[in-house]
């Protein structure tokens, strides 16, 4: 007789173990190292070369499978298929920027003989979380020169980092009084950089001088090349294993580059897709997907113009290509935290370790600022994942008013393309360690790669 009752098991239960570890070595090596979009893009641009993938920007491109970058902060991985692009495109869509710190454009300062920057935080963080902790700088300085210098300091065993003071608590009562946002205001988020003075000096800012003559020392800097620069602080440290059985992963950044790993090794993974496949890692996503390398700019539509054009494809616009696509966001969810479960709907939550969620809607209160899939994709990518055993669940953002957040889906949406969010589960989602489990990442993975290699079709 037929079970009439959805129950959803522990993704370990459908795993090979030995499989899902192996796949989250990789994974930790690529989330220690690549911590800024800049790194994401460079790290998928050698990988993509190394698979064959050209750059569609180069004269010699005649319509090979590409990767195509846009201001060094996002990239388009592109696959062709059995079926050319007037049929459509699976497009997996990932963001790669994180909630962080960065440093303002004239941040260097003394006080009481301690030098630190000024700063400005970057997406949805709770501020308090970010102080004490281990920091390390990332970014690109241009030089009056011209010369453009990277930056990466604080996570090897002999670098320094940097960190933001707190209070004891023996001074801090009436900090401890104020609501949680205000515990730590935005503008005392500075890390201390230095604290010796100017050899044989002792004037005016002499610890600040000092800084200054180590950054000309080692890297070319003066002062007013903060101007022209991108610098970020980023929790330091690599990825560590959690708990006796080492089944989940402490690192900073799961939200959203633990799904563009996956889903860019899916589409490396897949061999000849049944449709024209892309992957999309995008930047700007927690500021609201804004400006040239956001998923609100035309470079998705620019790049396949270019690819129709090298390619000899006429008669179809990218505007019909792309409204005969299907896509998945991929973002993360929040999985049901066992020490607050309080702010969720427990029926209709995510679980930690049950596999990929596939979310219907997004968006907060009324489903305000949300991509609503329809029933008939719903039932697709239910179709898709059950008929080639991918674990999955689906999952809601919480209670209808405690909150909610928004994702990419709705810029493909405007598109015209069939969208649905589809994202491993985390807990601690947005501090500066999240945790997420390796057999999530692995469901995801095999739910990408599933989704970039096969037809998709609706129900009419």
């Amino acid at each position: 007789m037929e079970n009439l009752e959805y129950k959803n098991k522990n993704a370990w239960f459908r795993l090979q173990k030995p499989e899902v570890m192996d796949f989250a070595e990789g994974y930790k090596e690529f989330i220690s190292k690549n911590k800024t979009e800049r790194e994401v893009v460079n790290f998928a641009i050698g990988e993509a070369e190394k698979a064959g993938f050209k750059d569609l920007f180069l004269e010699s491109y005649s319509g090979e499978d590409f990767f195509a970058v846009n201001d060094l902060k996002s990239v388009l991985i592109f696959k062709n298929g059995k079926a050319d692009i007037t049929q459509g495109i699976n497009i997996v869509v990932a963001h790669i920027d994180s909630p962080r710190i960065d440093i303002k454009q004239n941040p260097l300062y003394e006080k009481f003989d301690v030098a630190l920057l000024k700063t400005h935080y970057y997406g949805g963080i709770k501020k308090y979380q970010w102080a004490t902790i281990p920091l390390a700088i990332h970014g690109v300085v241009i030089l009056k020169s011209g010369e453009k210098v990277e930056l990466s300091l604080g996570e090897s065993p002999e670098d320094p980092v940097f960190v933001i003071s707190d209070l004891l608590p023996h001074l801090g009562r009436k900090q401890m009084e104020k609501p949680a946002r205000e515990v730590i205001e935005g503008e005392a988020l500075d890390p201390i950089i230095g604290s010796i003075p100017e050899k044989g000096k002792d004037g005016k800012e002499s610890v600040k001088k000092a800084v200054l003559e180590i950054l000309h020392r080692e890297y070319g800097l003066v002062e007013e090349d903060f101007i022209s620069a991108e610098i970020t602080l980023v929790p330091a440290g690599v990825a560590r294993d959690v708990g006796f059985d080492k089944g989940a992963i402490l690192s900073y950044g799961h939200d959203d580059k633990i799904c563009a790993y996956a889903a860019f090794r899916g589409l490396l993974d897949t061999n000849i897709p049944e449709r024209a496949a892309l992957v999309m890692l995008m930047d700007k996503e927690e500021i609201g997907s804004e400006g040239t390398t956001g998923s609100q700019s035309d470079f998705l539509e620019y790049a396949l113009e270019k690819y129709m054009k090298a390619s000899g494809i006429s008669g179809i616009s990218v505007r019909e290509v792309l409204h005969r696509s299907f896509a998945l966001s991929a973002d993360v969810n929040a999985a049901i935290d066992p020490l607050y479960p309080e702010v969720f709907e427990e029926q209709n939550a995510a679980k930690f370790g049950h596999g990929i969620v596939v979310t219907k809607f997004t968006g907060s209160g009324g489903k305000y600022n949300s991509s609503d899939a329809s029933a008939e994709l719903v039932y697709a990518i239910r179709k898709l994942f059950n008929d080639n055993e991918v674990p999955w669940q689906i999952g809601e953002l919480g209670k209808v008013d405690v909150g909610g957040g928004g994702t990419i889906a709705k810029f493909l949406a405007r598109r015209g393309i069939e969208t649905i969010d589809a994202g491993p589960a985390l807990l601690s989602m947005h501090a500066p360690h999240e945790i997420a489990s390796k057999a999530d990442l692995y469901a995801s993975y095999e739910a990408y790669r599933v989704f970039l290699s096969k037809k998709i079709e609706l129900i009419k």
